[in-house]
């Protein structure tokens, strides 16, 4: 689970590996105990973030009006194409 720093806390981290995932968090400067984190990871969030916020102008995506997941997903898909070809 790739987080920002909000998200920097042991019950979130426990909880993440008794799912059996990677945490990927990194610590906020006060804390006095430093998690290991993997740095190249965590750069990759941003790729998605701005993906994210090229996406969600269109309330349909933002607000998710449909009701079926495959509808969802199809609208996704069509908004991140059209995303795609007005950001080369």
């Amino acid at each position: 689970m790739v987080a920002d720093r909000g998200y920097d806390g042991d019950a979130i981290a426990a909880e993440v590996r008794g799912l059996r995932a990677r945490v990927v968090i990194p610590p906020v400067a006060r804390r006095t105990k430093r998690r290991r984190y993997g740095k190249r990871l965590y750069k990759g969030r941003n790729g998605v973030e701005r993906f994210r916020s090229k996406v969600t102008p269109g309330r349909r995506v933002a607000t998710r009006f449909d009701k079926r997941d495959t509808c969802h997903r199809a609208f996704v898909q069509l908004a991140s194409a059209l995303a795609a070809l007005r950001h080369p």
